[in-house]
């Protein structure tokens, strides 16, 4: 339900893993799980939802390209 200009993907919490890494610490690495399932949500390919995403976090956070 939330719209894709709204949508931001961390890795703020090291003991929250995505599945299928769930036991395991997390790590910036694994944002990719996070992507996929959003694509899968929305019916968006992976590199659309990064694409997405990324311009989110450049306008929430003032980033100049």
């Amino acid at each position: 339900m939330v719209p894709l200009d709204r949508i931001l993907i961390e890795t703020d919490s090291p003991y929250l893993s995505p599945e299928p890494l769930r036991g395991r610490r997390n790590d910036p690495r694994n944002v990719k799980y996070i992507a996929e399932k959003i694509a899968n949500i929305k019916g968006l390919s992976k590199e659309e939802v990064g694409k997405i995403t990324y311009e989110n976090a450049r306008n929430i956070y003032k980033i100049e390209a």
